[in-house]
């Protein structure tokens, strides 16, 4: 706790010393915030929808899996007493079966969504990054700055500008 204390403390005098140095030498500073940019670039959104258009008939037939399988849950609870034991066995390994498949077709669908998500994300923070590099030396900035920020002023947040700028890179 006190490591932390002290680095907080270290981080809010070396961005004071920072500001106060860059008004008295002209040094321009700017500071990002990327999470906003994230969760409002239109990339964004277009990632979002190949994915839902990509991952549509695998989730899609989970859930068809799903229903099935509790379909047959529903018949064993309520047939159970009018079956003999053969077919109430056939029946609850047919049920366990499904569920196991069920499950790993779950896990890989998850699998496969987690890394075409993160490879979209990716794609989209690299884009950012270009954005904010372009913006940066059209505008000349000296500094720019994003996360681990303490505070930033409206002043120095160039936000809005780079989220503009992502609109002509779409």
């Amino acid at each position: 706790m006190r490591f932390f204390k002290q680095v907080l403390i270290t981080t809010i005098l070396t961005i004071a010393l920072a500001s106060t140095l860059a008004q008295a030498t002209g040094i321009k500073i700017g500071f990002v915030n990327v999470a906003k940019i994230l969760e409002k670039a239109p990339q964004a959104e277009t990632a979002k929808v190949s994915l839902e258009k990509e991952f549509s008939p695998r989730n899609k037939r989970l859930l068809a899996n799903q229903r099935e399988i509790k379909k047959l849950d529903e018949t064993l609870s309520r047939n159970a007493k009018l079956m003999n034991k053969t077919e109430v066995r056939r029946l609850q390994r047919d049920v366990l079966e499904k569920k196991r498949a069920y499950k790993r077709d779950q896990e890989e669908y998850m699998e496969d969504f987690n890394l075409r998500r993160n490879e979209e994300l990716a794609k989209l923070q690299r884009l950012v990054f270009e954005a904010i590099k372009g913006l940066s030396e059209t505008e000349k900035y000296d500094l720019v700055l994003h996360d681990g920020v303490v505070f930033a002023s409206d002043a120095v947040d160039i936000t809005m500008k780079v989220q503009q700028r992502l609109f002509f890179l779409k």
